[in-house]
């Protein structure tokens, strides 16, 4: 585990309980609510600071933005993605495949989603072809210890919450302080207000325009 990222896992919930940190770019001071890249080199999160981020937009570079927003979807069964657990996100790669997470006491485990269950996941609830690969997710709870939901997130969530299930869980179900800590997650989440887009998801089919348009200078 990187050193940005098991920072990123003892980050709390709610803001304005961490001392400051230093950016993984420039080591200047940054406090809890700094940002994150994904390094796509070195498959890693890097925590930030805002100069640093600004200079890394979108595609096209080794460092993706891990975008801040974060959105209540009201238009997915999670049965229609077929996820046989409570907990669950689905982040897309790249190449368009969808791979489900399952938060665990041993991390999270991965399976492939059956395209039509994504492809009906996606007619229920459009905003979910703006999700950005790699660095956003499809977060689903249908816990016993709160309603069902279903949030657009920064990966970086999901990952703060699989650490949070390592953390506390006990025995063989978990016990009740980690449903607890998990609730209180979902509790703390708020929906942002999405700003204007800097960047159109990057999938193959981007890419492919992308290279298309770039000129040649040979």
């Amino acid at each position: 585990m990187t050193g940005a990222l098991a920072r990123l896992i003892r980050r709390p919930a709610r803001p304005g309980r961490l001392r400051p940190d230093r950016c993984d770019l420039c080591a200047v001071d940054i406090d809890d609510r700094h940002a994150h890249l994904w390094d796509e080199q070195h498959t890693s999160m890097l925590c930030v600071c805002a100069a640093c981020r600004l200079l890394f937009p979108g595609t096209g570079h080794t460092y993706l933005p891990v975008p801040d927003r974060r959105t209540r979807l009201a238009g997915i069964d999670p049965a229609v993605l077929g996820v046989p657990v409570g907990l669950a996100y689905f982040v897309r790669n790249p190449e368009g495949t969808v791979t489900a997470h399952y938060p665990g006491p041993a991390g999270a485990a991965t399976w492939q989603v059956e395209p039509a269950y994504w492809a009906a996941a996606t007619t229920a609830e459009p905003a979910l072809e703006t999700l950005h690969p790699t660095v956003e997710a499809l977060l689903v709870s249908a816990v016993r210890t709160g309603p069902a939901q279903t949030w657009l997130v920064p990966v970086t969530d999901c990952h703060r919450l699989t650490a949070l299930i390592r953390t506390h869980w006990t025995g063989f179900l978990g016990g009740s302080q980690v449903w607890d800590e998990v609730r209180r997650f979902f509790d703390d989440l708020e929906p942002t207000t999405a700003g204007p887009r800097t960047t159109e998801p990057q999938t193959a089919e981007s890419t492919t325009r992308s290279r298309e348009r770039t000129p040649s200078h040979g």
